[in-house]
This record gives structure tokens, C-alpha cells and sequence, in this order.
């Protein structure tokens, strides 16, 4: 820390420029408070944010501004207290801007501001005490006393950026700290609700949709910039990137889940799901389970809205059971050459997609309808079941989403699995 105001050397300003700094700056000690009101009317005019501060604390505003320029007088004088800091008032002033939310760029204008008054106030004490005596030598040092305001508008700009990330810090941990007691199912309680809806800038109840896109791993950005894109839109989001996920609560206002999610495309890069419609902050730790289940039914990028993709959620939600249904509904027809079983599982799969018609499923895949129905007899003499049955057709649907779904977990897969 600097402990004494450094005096400019020789080949900055002359010795005669020194004194000059230090009479004018003794007489102006006694003009603070008329400096520090000029300031604050200047201030005041010309910047409407400190005119808001000015309503709720006008006492603090004119006594921090003044504090500003009793530093900058001490230190163009050179008799900075021992052991002071000569730009701690402008890097309280910087903390304290940032704290209050006051736009840098008015902080700055409102520095200079003081710097002009400091610098005015010299001139015109030389001009009517001393009858210009010292106006020469003002000018000769003009060049070092705004490098010397300078500084400290910079240590205020590193001041400020510095309580801006902090505070940007300390409201993204409220932030996590309010979802994650919202996915731990704790929205139940009315004042939890609410304390997470003000923080989250989210309505307490009303419908909202839970979106989830899992991060498989650090290089991954399944959504880019969703806040924004939906915010276009005119809806309101809250957003949290997560190690294992980014999670996302939208208020749905008057839209519909098909409007926000068409919305939400843009920013999709990866595997996305989203819950069925909540109407409270209390419901978020159900939605969340769901949305990302809902995500896990997807092979590619995309969006998946659960209520659309149930079948495949009840399969990802049950690994354990995926691997037995394959092979209860397929039995032998698994362990078939890779060509011919493929092609059985392709053929069925168009069938039942055409209401088990021979004659549409051959059109959908360019075959001959005979073929189809040979390959029906195939598949069931392999697996002693029947398309013809509703059970059996039921099973048939779920085996092949089990053989095909996405391989979420690491392993290999249904259809290597229940080999």
C-alpha cells in the first residue's frame, strides 16, 4: 500500500509548480464544503443515477463526494496523512457504486466531474487570493495533476469490477443455493417459494416447464444462450449451469409447452427434455427427474417433451428392466446373424407403424408384400409370438424401442445385453 502521496520528480513539474500546488491546495482545504456542494449540484444534473441515490441518502452522496476531493486536494498538495493510501476514497467509491448498482460509466463521468472542480478551484483561488500569481506554474503542472486524477479513476475502475464480480459471484450462489433447494423438493414451504421466486426472477406458482440438458461431459454445451433465445420470445426463464446438467425453469404466461420448446430450439445443441406443465415452485424436484429422463430418451440432439415420449421414458427410467424385455419379447431372433436380424427388426417395426398391414409396411420399404408376410412367419416361428396379438404387438413395441434406444448408460446396449 502507498503510504505518502509521490511528489512529481524534476523533469515533470518545477520546483515553482510544486509550491504552486502547495499554497493553492493549503487555501482550498478550507473551500471543501463549497467544492463538495458545487460537485454534487454538478453530479446531480447530469447523472440521473446518482439523482436516485440522491432521493434516498442525499447526506451520503455530497459526504462521499466530498471525501473524493479532500483525497485529490491532499494529494496534489503532497501531504497525504502517513500511511494513507492516496486513492483508498476512490476505491471506496468504486466498491460502493458497484454495491449500489450505479452504471461505471456514470461513476467515472461523476470522478471527472471532481477532478474538473479540484482543478477550476485551483485556478480561481490563484486568480482572486494571489491575483494570478500562480497561473503560470498551474499550467506547467496541469499535465501531472490529471495524470494524478487518473490513477485514482483507475484504481476506482479496478475497485469497482472487482465488488462487481464479487456481488455477480455472490448472487449466482443465492441462485444455485435457491434452485437446489428447490430441486430437493423444499418449494413446498410458502417462504422458501417465494424467497426463490425473487431471487430467480420467476412467478411462484403459475404454469412453468422444467428443462433439462444433461452435460456428458465438460466440453459439452447442449444449450447455447437459452435465457436470451427465449427471452425474444417474451418469456422469462431462469437458467443454472449445473456440473452434471443445465437446468432451466420457464414461466409459460399464456403459451403453450409446444410454443416454448419451438422457441427454445435454436439454442439446441444436444440432448434437451423437458417436464410435463407445474403450476408451483413446489412440484420443481418431480419436474426435474422427469425432464431429465425425458432427455435421456433421445439418441441426438433435440428436444424431447416427456408427455410425448412416455414408452421411451419407461424404459430409460427402468435400466434394469430393458434388457429382460428384449429378450422376452425377441428370444431367439436376437442371436440371429447381424443381417437377418436387423432385417426381421426392421420389417416388424414397419409393420406395426402401419397398423400391421403387409401391404403398406412393403411400400414403406420397397419390397414385395409376400416378402413381408414371409418375413412375419419368420419372426414369429423364432419368437413363438404373433403381430395378430394385442399383448404380443404391445411387447413387440416396447422390444424394439428397448433395442434402440440410446446408449445413456456406458454399456453396449439392449440388443448386445440381452444376447
Amino acid at each position: 500500500m502507498t503510504t505518502a502521496a509521490r511528489q512529481p520528480a524534476d523533469n515533470e513539474v518545477s520546483t515553482a509548480a510544486r509550491t504552486a500546488l502547495r499554497v493553492l491546495t493549503t487555501v482550498l482545504m478550507d473551500d471543501l464544503d463549497a467544492l463538495a456542494d458545487r460537485l454534487t449540484l454538478m453530479v446531480l444534473r447530469t447523472e440521473p443515477s446518482y439523482a436516485e441515490l440522491s432521493v434516498s441518502s442525499p447526506d451520503a452522496l455530497r459526504e462521499n463526494l466530498k471525501a473524493n476531493i479532500e483525497r485529490g486536494v491532499q494529494t496534489l498538495g503532497g501531504f497525504i496523512p502517513e500511511g494513507v493510501d492516496p486513492n483508498d476514497t476512490s476505491r471506496e467509491t468504486g466498491r460502493k457504486r458497484a454495491r449500489e448498482g450505479v452504471p461505471l460509466e456514470a461513476v467515472l463521468h461523476a470522478y471527472r466531474l471532481g477532478g474538473q472542480v479540484i482543478w477550476e478551484g485551483l485556478l480561481s483561488t490563484s486568480r482572486e487570493r494571489f491575483r494570478g500569481r500562480y497561473d503560470r506554474e498551474l499550467l506547467d503542472a496541469s499535465g501531472w495533476g490529471w495524470r494524478v486524477i487518473d490513477a485514482g479513476s483507475a484504481a476506482l475502475v479496478d475497485a469497482y469490477r472487482l465488488e462487481e464480480s464479487r456481488l455477480r459471484s455472490q448472487e449466482l450462489s443465492r441462485r444455485h443455493a435457491f434452485l437446489n433447494a428447490l430441486l430437493d423438493g423444499r418449494g413446498k414451504d410458502p417462504t422458501v417459494a417465494q424467497e426463490a421466486a425473487t431471487v430467480l426472477g420467476l412467478p411462484t406458482c403459475g404454469p412453468m416447464l422444467c428443462v433439462v440438458a444433461p452435460v456428458d461431459n465438460p466440453s459439452d454445451e447442449p444449450l447455447r444462450s437459452p435465457r436470451d433465445t427465449l427471452a425474444t420470445h417474451g418469456l422469462v426463464s431462469s437458467w443454472h449451469v449445473r456440473p452434471s446438467d443445465i437446468v432451466g425453469l420457464v414461466a409459460l404466461a399464456d403459451r403453450t409447452p409446444a410454443d416454448v420448446l419451438d422457441a427454445l430450439r435454436p439454442s439446441v445443441c444436444g440432448r434437451v427434455g423437458a417436464s410435463p406443465v407445474i403450476t408451483t415452485l413446489g412440484k420443481v424436484g418431480e419436474a426435474y427427474t422427469l425432464a431429465r429422463t425425458a432427455a435421456k430418451t433421445l439418441r441426438e440432439p433435440g428436444v424431447a417433451f416427456l408427455d410425448e415420449h412416455l414408452p421411451e421414458a419407461l424404459l430409460v427410467g427402468s435400466p434394469e428392466l430393458t434388457g429382460r424385455l428384449a429378450q422376452v419379447a425377441f428370444g431367439e431372433l436376437l442371436r440371429l446373424p447381424e443381417h437377418e436380424r436387423e432385417t426381421l427388426l426392421t420389417t416388424l417395426s414397419a409393420v406395426i407403424d402401419n397398423g400391421c398391414s403387409p401391404t403398406r409396411a412393403a411400400q414403406q420399404l420397397y419390397c414385395h408384400r409376400n416378402t413381408v408376410i414371409y418375413r412375419l412367419q419368420r419372426i414369429e416361428s423364432v419368437t413363438g409370438r404373433s403381430v395378430s396379438n394385442a399383448r404380443d404387438r404391445l411387447l413387440f413395441t416396447l422390444g424394439l424401442l428397448a433395442v434402440r434406444r440410446p446408449d445413456t448408460d456406458g454399456d453396449r446396449g439392449a440388443t448386445t445385453k440381452a444376447r
